[in-house]
């Protein structure tokens, strides 16, 4: 193994949306640490995931970017729905990527929230602290293992303190404590700013509900049926949504995201004390996005960019300084590209695509669309200027079409535009392209997939 490897540390944010980081021009969020990160690194602001058969979507956006797959081929289980509600099982002959890097000789590491199967966990680390084993939980009543205790069948117990500290502290831990002359891939995983959204207090004030502006695509109510309207997050507030609750509610969101920004940033203070900073490619990057008020919408359960696209930043060795890009990828080109970054060659099979060769090229189109699904009800594909949402609810079919250069918020559907027919059958027959490469198979027949 090559001295020079560099170290890994891998952050997935829990709800995250794309657009609520400072850096990138959010009119109140405070995200001192993550805009040094944009700053300092390289960032991608259009990359999204592929969604999931599930309503709990981080399970299978965590899934695709362990395994390097898309969310059909990196979950085992048959769907829809089955097993249990908060975990995707991965594939058993899935390398993941901290098993890639462990198998390399990396010293693996994992503390946070775990949304997968337990074999595959005991697979990719060889160690582990202050583990959460689930899908969401009271911030300041984690039921956590170690890593042992996973692989003795232990229970859980409770740990004291809110999540976001937790998890951070047990980061600061493993670099302080670590003995080893091996580099290391560690794997932060919060739970934040996942609901109940209860920010300590301090971080809760940095916020005035009233002063807060409402999303640009707020609506009250979603204008039809998507399939998902009475899932769990869309009950978080009573519908019609009212504006002042909804303010109430993003003051929380933005102070939990405060609140893991400047604990983030204890985490890099004690990587840089160790001397390994300049050695550490540092890695943020979300499960999906929220609508938290958008298209009348609170939860995940949509196909809308403000609920598919997530954040990405990347800083360290091999990665330039001070760049955004807005080539489509997806959030699982990550494996790919930290492989590429550390000199691994990534397992054969997987669909992952390095990011690496787009650090140069602004131009480069590392993917020429996106698709996604959600469940059996809904399917979108984006060439990065159109976007096409089709639904499938109640034996009928309905289709939006926006166009993200004019209308970034998706607020004018221009799918019965006449003049906008073509572009509608042209995404339909990449969509059902999509859906075979995918092996898509929780879909209605007149989609031509």
């Amino acid at each position: 193994m090559a001295a020079s490897r560099p170290n890994v540390l891998l952050v997935i944010a829990d709800d995250h949306r794309a657009d609520a980081i400072g850096a990138f021009g959010h009119p109140v969020v405070r995200t001192p640490v993550l805009d040094e990160l944009v700053r300092g690194g390289t960032a991608f602001t259009r990359m999204g995931i592929t969604g999931g058969l599930m309503a709990a979507v981080c399970a299978p956006s965590r899934a695709s970017l362990f395994t390097g797959c898309n969310a059909f081929h990196a979950d085992a289980s048959p769907r829809l729905e089955s097993g249990p509600h908060f975990e995707v099982r991965l594939p058993a002959e899935a390398r993941t990527l901290p098993q890639v890097f462990r198998a390399a000789g990396y010293e693996t590491f994992f503390t946070g929230k775990w949304h997968n199967d337990v074999p595959a966990l005991l697979r990719s680390f060889e160690s582990g602290r202050n583990i959460f084993h689930g899908g969401m939980c009271d911030h300041a009543a984690v039921p956590v293992r170690d890593l042992a205790d996973f692989a003795a069948g232990r229970p859980a117990r409770q740990a004291a303190g809110f999540s976001t500290e937790l998890f951070c502290r047990t980061a600061v831990d493993f670099l302080r404590d670590r003995r080893s002359p091996r580099p290391f891939f560690a794997c932060i995983a919060l739970t934040s700013p996942h609901d109940p959204r209860t920010p300590p207090a301090e971080f809760r004030a940095l916020y005035d509900p009233a002063a807060i502006p409402l999303p640009a695509n707020f609506l009250p109510e979603h204008p039809f049926d998507n399939g998902e309207l009475a899932v769990r997050d869309e009950q978080l507030l009573p519908k019609p949504l009212d504006p002042g609750g909804l303010r109430a509610q993003l003051a929380d969101y933005y102070g939990m995201i405060s609140h893991h920004d400047a604990w983030l940033g204890r985490v890099l203070t004690a990587l840089r004390a160790t001397g390994a900073a300049d050695d550490t490619i540092v890695v943020y990057v979300s499960d999906h996005g929220l609508a938290l008020g958008s298209h009348g919408l609170l939860g995940k359960q949509n196909l809308y960019e403000h609920s598919v696209r997530v954040p990405c930043l990347l800083q360290g060795p091999g990665v330039p300084r001070g760049r955004q890009r807005e080539t489509l990828a997806y959030s699982f080109d990550l494996y790919a590209t930290l492989c590429a970054l550390a000199g691994l060659p990534p397992p054969a099979g997987i669909g992952s695509r390095s990011l690496v060769p787009a650090f140069g090229d602004a131009a480069l189109r590392v993917r020429p669309a996106l698709g996604a699904a959600y469940m059996d009800r809904q399917r979108s594909l984006t060439d990065g200027r159109w976007k096409l949402i089709v639904y499938h609810v109640g034996g009928g079919e309905r289709v939006q079409l926006f166009d993200l250069a004019e209308d970034p918020d998706e607020l004018h559907d221009l799918a019965a535009v006449a003049t906008h027919v073509g572009e509608v059958a042209r995404l339909r027959a990449q969509l059902a392209a999509w859906q075979r490469e995918t092996d898509d198979r929780w879909w209605l027949p007149a989609t031509g997939a």
